[in-house]
């Protein structure tokens, strides 16, 4: 969720009340009891005990020995890659949260740092923390990296290495048989009702269109909701037209309404950070660890394999895809961070 700083970062977890509320622990599911650990053939689980967010999906990353050796002696020595997701208290699905069996740490930021730590040829070491936590353990050395949905800027370049591995997209949801259709033009817009978050980026930007928009005579009726579960009501009944909030917080949306007499569909996607910089999620590790690095090229091996991919299929994620991985991209401005 794509965030900028730990207040909006946030916002938008807290956003993900739209989908929390139907994950729910469903004693007796089945469950990988040990998510972290690859099989000795680097067998991994894809979706363990996700409650649907993921359909649980088996694959093979094969451990690339030049990356192993070109880890950092600590790290390298110690066998395991040591990943911080800031999913407490409450997680925020589809990124981070505990599975239905109440012990797996699932979701795409686990997963996708399991998947990186086995190409290394290390054991990932999954360890939940509270937001603020996470980025104390990367400080102290205590995590040797996080995965958890964190946006390059330029003000944490100051401190940390990144490896980036998604884009930091936020969506306009809307009912499956809406026509609206959102390719950056927020003309699109005018005469709409869309539902936002209060106090987010995307409040923030809906805000800016409005404003745009009305100085030639068009507008955007900008409604709140107290909670998610309000907002699928307003989009169910006809209430509202759309809402602009965090793509995967959308994505999960989606997924979860598909069968149901009130599915939704994403109408478009916008950049996190604005019409100037497409917005960026990275692994992120303590400034001059030497990880960054090799992190990002496994990242961009996960992506030659199709691993990659099959990781953001599951998730319903593909919107959100990079090409490539990159060591310390532009970050959001300083201004905007």
């Amino acid at each position: 969720m794509s965030t900028t700083s730990p207040a909006r970062w946030r916002h938008r977890a807290g956003a993900l009340v739209l989908a929390a509320g139907v994950v729910v622990a469903l004693a007796g599911c089945a469950a990988n009891a040990n998510a972290d650990a690859a099989a000795s053939d680097g067998t991994l689980t894809i979706g363990a005990a996700s409650n649907g967010a993921a359909t649980a999906t088996k694959v093979t990353v094969a451990e690339d020995p030049e990356l192993h050796d070109a880890l950092p002696a600590d790290v390298r020595s110690s066998g395991k890659l040591t990943i911080g997701v800031g999913a407490l208290p409450s997680g925020f699905p589809p990124l981070a949260f505990t599975g239905d069996d109440q012990q797996t740490l699932t979701g795409s930021e686990p997963d996708l740092g399991r998947l990186v730590a086995a190409k290394l040829g290390l054991e990932a070491d999954v360890q939940n923390a509270t937001w603020d936590n996470l980025f104390v353990g990367i400080d102290s050395g205590k995590f040797d990296a996080g995965f958890s949905n964190i946006t390059v800027t330029e003000q944490r370049k100051e401190k940390y290495d990144f490896a980036s591995y998604r884009q930091d997209e936020l969506a306009l949801q809307v009912p499956d048989d809406s026509t609206l259709a959102f390719d950056g033009d927020p003309s699109v817009l005018a005469g709409k009702t869309i539902a936002v978050s209060s106090g987010t980026n995307q409040e923030k930007i809906l805000l800016e269109w409005k404003t745009e928009l009305e100085k030639d005579g068009g507008s955007i009726d900008v409604k709140y909701y107290p909670d998610g579960n309000a907002v699928k009501l307003a989009l169910d009944s006809g209430k509202i037209d759309g809402y602009f909030g965090p793509n995967p917080t959308i994505a999960y949306a989606n997924k979860q309404s598909a069968g149901s007499a009130h599915e939704t569909k994403t109408a478009g996607t916008y950049s996190g950070a604005g019409s100037s910089l497409q917005g960026l999620i990275a692994a992120t590790t303590k400034k001059g660890s030497g990880l960054a690095k090799p992190i990002a090229e496994a990242v961009d091996e996960l992506i030659e394999d199709g691993t990659y991919g099959k990781w953001l299929t599951e998730y319903n994620l593909s919107n959100e895809a990079v090409e490539h991985s990159e060591v310390n991209p532009e970050g959001l401005p300083l201004d905007n961070s």
